[in-house]
This record gives C-alpha cells, structure tokens and sequence, in this order.
C-alpha cells in the first residue's frame, strides 16, 4: 500500500530526485495538479504525484524513488488532456532549486483549464483556489481559452472549442455567484 502525497512526502520526493538526478546538467521538474494544491496549503495530501520535467533524464531512478518513497508518481502535464495554452512556459511558478534541480508549479492557467474540463468536485475545489489566491486572473484565464486554436482541438478529439468554452464559461459564472 502506498502512501499519501502530504507536503512532507512532496518535499522527501523533491530530495530523491535531486539526489538521483544525473550530475552533469541543471534539470527542471514540474508539479502539476494535486502535488501543486498539496504543496500550496489547499489540500492536506493527495493519492499521487503528477510530475513533467524538461528532460527525463532526471526520472531515471524513478522507479526506485517510488519504492523508497512508497509513493505513487505518474507523468501528466495539462496538454495530455486539454489543448496547449499560449505562453505556458512563462507561467511556471518556482517553488525551489534543489540540488540541480529547480522545482516549479505547472503554468497556474493551464492546470485550471484541465481542472475545469475535467469537471471532478475534487478538481473544481482547486480550481477555485487557484482563482481565489490570486494565481489566475479569471479574465486572461477566460482570453488565454478563447485564443486557443482550432486545430489543437484535433489531439484532442473528445473536446471541442464550443464545449470547452462552455465549462470555463459555467465555472467562471460560478465562481462570480459565489463571490456575492
């Protein structure tokens, strides 16, 4: 039975794979969803880690890590499941450098965007945190979709501009009504 992703099991994880990671280059690692609400206070823990990182090298004791750790760790960025957002790679969040390696919050717009389409009570709870500490600004948010080409949509054909735009939309018009 593996355990719970808290902040402490995250910053354990984070000093693995600083430790492991290969020592001739600098790497970056990114958290994306729970590992990202975990570590910003908004969840006390979550199932699994949800990592990307610029070069995988950096996972090459990942297998290892994960027995160390008891952890379960999985390899997702937003653009698996919804298109690409302009300008993602500007809105990473640094969180710290270990070692060789500089951890970073996934771009805040594009976990939203996966969050709101994939429509889970858990992952809606997130996404009104990132909105309400400050991460995502609703407007951009809601332009930053709007401008998302018509030909990304084609990796992802069970999504469709008009869907989409809907959800963001419901979302948010919710968080507007919840506001008041």
């Amino acid at each position: 039975m593996r355990r719970e992703l808290t902040g402490e099991a995250l910053r354990e994880l984070m000093a693995e794979l600083a430790r492991t990671a290969p020592r001739e280059a600098r790497f970056r690692v990114y958290l994306v969803g729970g590992g990202t609400a975990v570590l910003a206070g908004w969840r006390s823990a979550t199932i699994d880690a949800d990592l990307c990182a610029d070069r995988d090298e950096v996972f090459r004791d990942i297998q290892g890590i994960k027995e160390r750790l008891q952890l379960n760790i999985e390899f997702a960025r937003p653009e698996d499941f919804v298109p690409a957002l302009s300008g993602t790679a500007e809105r990473h969040r640094f969180i710290e450098r270990v070692g060789r390696v500089d951890f970073y919050h996934y771009d805040p717009y594009a976990q939203l965007l996966s969050k709101v389409v994939r429509g889970f009570r858990k992952d809606l709870l997130d996404a009104e945190r990132f909105v309400h500490s400050g991460w995502v600004d609703p407007r951009r948010f809601r332009d930053l979709v709007a401008a998302i080409p018509d030909s990304a949509y084609s990796r992802h054909p069970n999504l469709s501009r008009a869907s989409v735009l809907g959800e963001v939309d419901a979302f948010l018009t919710g968080l507007v009504t919840d506001m008041r």
